[in-house]
């Protein structure tokens, strides 16, 4: 989205120049009339053209949280909702957000509600926000509900952060490495092989080894970038095909320490949801649709598909997602007990309490596991270029004596 240089006339007489942020130029006049300004020109402001843009492909969680807090503490300060968005993306500086954010201020001039404005754009938030909104406006306690999604984005973007940060060193470890065994096999060992041809003498086997694989990564270079290609094509067209991403988001959940994460996590948002909407007065029904929806992996979805087939027939939610046969037995057992002691809302946000935990126990188990792994790692490739330069070497001495 470009900006556009605009010439303003004020009510008084007095003129102005603004750099906005628009769609196009008649969107630029339409937004200035109606804050009763004169548009006297408008034309591409070329000097605020942002390269970063182009980078800048998504909204930053920091961004998002920050913008909510925001919303929240107009909307508590009296402030209409349109009129809430409009000073928020004043101030925006994340460009992609602030695209967006136009984009939701002229739906909900339209005529749209928030969650309606908003969701087009769930690939760039996520399906539990717009449902945490929908609840929010059903409920009457929009800037109540925000808050509450607030404290468990800010619980998501701290396990992201807090798992990016554990595999920063490790993966800057394994990159140096491999940049250090390149040298090796291609500058370094190639040396001691003309050297040893003068000699007469045979490299030792752990340096032959490593040269094979340096000379079959070399002759072959061309088909294992082509392979790599077709490799990354598969896997985009996968991503368009429905069945393909179930089976995708199915061999996730058996990943080793990955899997359980984010099994707990969509028992989570699961639950978090359809707390939330059920809060909202949102019957059981209507919100069990919305919740399941709000699980990001697809293959668990797809399993809780006939939840609400189950609930129209008279079965208790305990009872219908014990049917799904994901989930673990302790949640199943505490939405009986919401159910039987008319708290359920309550008790799914206690659920979703307890496996946030779960989650962060074992992301934290991940990255104590993962240093010592990698370090051994890291310990292998060296020892083996250790070798590698130092056993010719020594047979030299050999050769020579």
């Amino acid at each position: 989205m470009p900006y556009y240089y605009c010439r303003l006339a004020t009510e008084d007489g007095n003129v102005i120049s603004h750099s906005f942020l628009a769609s196009s130029a008649e969107e630029c006049r339409k937004h200035f009339e109606k804050k009763g300004l004169c548009l006297l020109s408008v034309k591409r402001d070329w000097k605020k053209i942002n390269i970063t843009v182009f980078f800048e492909k998504k909204i930053k969680d920091r961004d998002f949280i920050l913008f909510n807090q925001e919303l929240v503490a107009l909307i508590k300060a009296g402030y209409p909702v349109l009129k809430s968005i409009e000073v928020i993306t004043n101030r925006v500086k994340n460009i992609r957000l602030k695209e967006l954010l136009l984009k939701v201020e002229n739906e909900i001039r339209g005529g749209k509600s928030l969650s309606e404005a908003f969701a087009p754009f769930e690939k760039n938030f996520s399906r539990s926000y717009i449902a945490s909104l929908m609840a929010g406006e059903r409920s009457g306690n929009l800037a109540g509900t925000i808050s509450r999604f607030i404290d468990y984005a800010k619980v998501i973007s701290r396990t992201k952060s807090r798992i990016k940060d554990a595999m920063t060193y490790p993966i800057f470890l394994i990159v140096f490495s491999f940049i250090l065994f390149a040298i090796l096999v291609n500058f370094i060992l190639p040396k001691f092989s003309d050297f040893y041809v003068d000699f007469d003498a045979t490299l030792p086997g752990i340096t032959r080894i490593i040269m094979s694989v340096s000379m079959a990564l070399k002759e072959n270079f061309i088909l294992i970038i082509g392979f790599v290609f077709l490799l990354a094509l598969i896997f985009f067209q996968m991503k368009r095909n429905e069945k393909a991403l179930v089976l995708l988001d199915r061999i996730k959940l058996k990943i080793p320490f990955g899997g359980p994460i984010l099994l707990d996590s969509g028992v989570s948002l699961f639950c978090r949801t359809l707390s939330l909407l059920l809060e909202a007065g949102i019957s059981l029904l209507s919100a069990i649709g919305v919740a399941i929806y709000a699980v990001p992996n697809k293959y668990l979805t797809q399993k809780m598909r006939y939840l609400q087939g189950h609930i129209k027939n008279g079965e208790s939610l305990s009872k219908s997602l014990e049917k799904a046969r994901f989930f673990p037995p302790l949640s199943i057992d505490m939405i009986r007990t919401g159910e039987t002691s008319a708290n359920l809302e309550g008790m799914l946000g206690n659920v979703a309490d307890y496996y946030d935990e779960t989650v962060q126990t074992k992301v934290d188990s991940f990255v104590s596991i993962l240093t010592p792994v990698v370090i051994i790692f890291i310990g292998i490739i060296v020892a083996m270029m250790l070798f590698s330069v130092y056993l010719p070497i020594f047979n030299i001495i050999k050769v020579v004596r």
